[in-house]
């Protein structure tokens, strides 16, 4: 299952049941647990924690070292969890010491070809970015969300859970959860209604969520006068409570 023309570094720890195609590259300090499979012509760079059953397509290039100018030659690292696929040419950078010393992925995500994830993001699970979707350093995505083609994020913002940015869509803030932005700069169109209910959310919470999305976006209130108005209107329900402490702690500010 291991390709007698890879090159794989005595320090690397590989478990059973990897498969890693024939020209690639393991360098040492990486570690990669069961039932992963590296494909042709991968690059992957340590200090690197790979979990179970990832998929890894032709020419992508994993764990590397960030490309940040502050970076020295720390032993940075990168943690991905487990179920993920990286298509071709998917470059994902380990952290800075500045950032916090790590770059970490959950759980079934998927990276469509050329995205690039930056030194020091946190990504969480079941998120998908298409084609050459692009985070800057620091960058935050929180579960369920979707990147478009060609979508760019800053450096610092963070995606908030079920959203939705449209392609080629520049993300300067950061997106509040449940909606969708899109354009140059991005501004926001609504839920993502589809997306909600992809993910089963309820009649109910959907109705919920669209009065407290106009109260935030469309009716010329403050952020803290917005949260008043949806904690006198709305029950304080975990869909509620996830988009009010998103806005209210939001460093940036959201798109709106």
């Amino acid at each position: 299952m291991i390709s007698d023309k890879a090159v794989i570094d005595p320090k690397a720890k590989i478990a059973k049941n990897v498969t890693i195609g024939h020209f690639s590259v393991i360098g040492p300090n990486v570690e990669i647990d069961e039932g992963t499979w590296v494909g042709p012509h991968v690059v992957i760079q340590g200090p690197a924690k790979i979990g179970k059953n990832n998929q890894f397509f032709q020419f992508s290039s994993i764990g590397e070292a960030p490309q940040d100018k502050k970076y020295k030659g720390e032993a940075t690292q990168l943690i991905v969890g487990d179920n993920n696929i990286f298509r071709e040419c998917v470059t994902v950078s380990r952290g800075t010491t500045q950032g916090g010393g790590k770059t970490v992925i959950g759980n079934d995500n998927l990276f469509m070809a050329y995205v690039h994830i930056a030194h020091d993001c946190l990504v969480g699970s079941q998120t998908i970015f298409s084609n050459n979707a692009s985070l800057a350093g620091h960058v935050v995505v929180n579960d369920y969300a979707i990147l478009g083609g060609l979508v760019g994020v800053h450096q610092f913002c963070n995606i908030g859970s079920y959203s939705f940015c449209g392609g080629g869509s520049i993300v300067v803030k950061d997106v509040a959860p449940f909606v969708t932005v899109s354009g140059y700069p991005a501004v926001t169109h609504g839920l993502n209604l589809e997306g909600l209910k992809r993910r089963g959310l309820d009649a109910e919470v959907i109705s919920s969520l669209k009065r407290a999305y106009k109260i935030i976006f469309r009716q010329g209130l403050t952020i803290e006068q917005a949260i008043e108005k949806i904690r006198e209107s709305e029950e304080p329900t975990q869909w509620i409570e996830l988009l009010i402490n998103f806005v209210k702690d939001s460093e940036r500010g959201i798109i709106r």
